[in-house]
């Protein structure tokens, strides 16, 4: 007998609204109904953020829980797994996944899902760079979705875990959503005090490390030499605002820089900029590159991981090196000489989206996933890692996900 709907529960242990979290919030606002219950378990600070976005019937609770050495969060969370009745635990980025996929396997959960989403580059020290955690946490993980062929290459030959473990599903967005923009760009230039004149650069993302705000400020100084009334907008939330800020200030261009937070309204912001810029130092797949393409804007980013999986250099934007503000300030300035270069590059870019990055796409791959893993783990319900599962006779049926398998670059 068919038991829907399917009991899932998405967990972040971020504190920041971020990729990772627009990507939950795709999930939790399309998945198929009739086929998921869904629930959200996140720390107080990023469901503050979240709440306003969040469909009426996804249930959010909040909770931080951080690491598994936390006794008193393992056991609260695994209250929660059992009164939920949860059937499906996704868990994003491996901070949140180490915390919880051992409790949603301790507690039966039949599937058990990660997806990483970045390359840790920030992971320091012996154990760390080894990965003998990743692959302990692993072996508690029933599918791992890897969001770019870099992402997967990552998985496989630096975390090496097991290849017929991963799935790749790529990033979306809503290409409704970004053409074309909603508000009147005027009036929000004159809300955030910038200037009607001037060209308007646009950097999407987390106030943190990994986003390279740093060699953007870096690289404007060289564009304002040129486009003195050039003005750098930077979008989103972090640890770093106040220190950004005051390298704003010593470099002497904070009269041209506005930090206006986070910001609902992406795509009025992508419509009223004339470069996007993504100078980050490591990602998976970034978002802000998909949607700065489905919006139609020039766009110039670091050359790490999946990005070049977006951005094809000289076809749909340019790519640089990541910490080099040099390369990064004559990409720019290439771009604002030449406005038709950037609309050639930002039409095949919303072309490109439209093929491969859709919504729609990742929807798909992801419910198709869910249900070929369900119905993996009840029709072996009864062995050890299905143990506490709910006893259900027949599940749809799909077909066998098999391993992935990526022709891998050899040094």
């Amino acid at each position: 007998m068919k038991r829907f709907p399917i009991s899932v529960m998405h967990f972040t242990n971020s504190v920041v609204r971020g990729g990772a979290e627009e990507h939950i919030l795709t999930l939790l606002r399309n998945l198929d109904r009739s086929y998921f219950r869904l629930h959200l378990v996140c720390p107080g600070e990023c469901a503050e953020s979240l709440e306003a976005d969040l469909p009426a019937d996804v249930r959010l609770i909040r909770m931080s829980f951080e690491a598994p050495h936390q006794p008193g969060a393992a056991i609260r969370f695994a209250q929660l797994v059992r009164e939920l009745r949860i059937e499906i635990l996704h868990s994003h980025l491996f901070s949140a996944s180490m915390a919880a996929s051992p409790i949603g396997w301790m507690c039966g959960v039949p599937v058990v899902v990660e997806t990483p989403h970045v390359r840790e580059a920030w992971r320091q020290g012996v154990l760390k760079r080894t990965r003998v955690v990743d692959r302990m946490i692993g072996r508690f993980v029933n599918r791992f979705i890897a969001v770019s062929e870099a992402n997967v290459r990552y998985l496989i030959e630096e975390k090496r875990l097991p290849a017929r473990k991963i799935s790749m599903i790529h990033n979306g967005c809503d290409l409704r959503k970004f053409y074309p923009g909603t508000s009147d760009p005027l009036e929000m230039r004159r809300k955030f005090g910038l200037s009607e004149d001037g060209p308007m650069l646009l950097v999407i993302g987390r106030l943190e490390p990994q986003k390279g705000h740093r060699f953007c400020l870096e690289a404007f100084r060289g564009v304002l030499r040129e486009f003195p009334e050039a003005q750098l907008v930077c979008v989103g939330e972090g640890s770093l605002r106040r220190e950004l800020a005051q390298l704003a200030a010593q470099f002497e261009i904070d009269r041209a820089v506005r930090f206006v937070g986070h910001q609902a309204n992406v795509n009025d912001w992508l419509a009223m900029c004339d470069v996007s810029i993504l100078p980050s130092l490591y990602e998976g797949l970034p978002l802000a590159a998909i949607e700065s393409l489905a919006a139609r804007r020039p766009l110039v980013a670091t050359r790490v991981d999946g990005t070049p999986e977006v951005v094809v250099h000289e076809k749909t934007g340019l790519l640089v090196p990541p910490g080099d503000s040099q390369e990064l300030a004559g990409a720019l300035l290439r771009l604002l000489r030449n406005p038709e270069l950037g609309r050639r590059l930002a039409r095949a870019g919303r072309e490109c989206v439209a093929k491969r990055f859709s919504q729609e796409q990742q929807i798909q791959k992801t419910q198709e996933l869910y249900l070929r893993e369900w119905n993996l783990a009840v029709a072996g319900a009864g062995s050890p890692a299905c143990a506490g599962a709910f006893s259900i006779k027949k599940a749809v049926d799909f077909r066998d996900p098999g391993g992935y398998s990526l022709p891998l670059e050899k040094n």
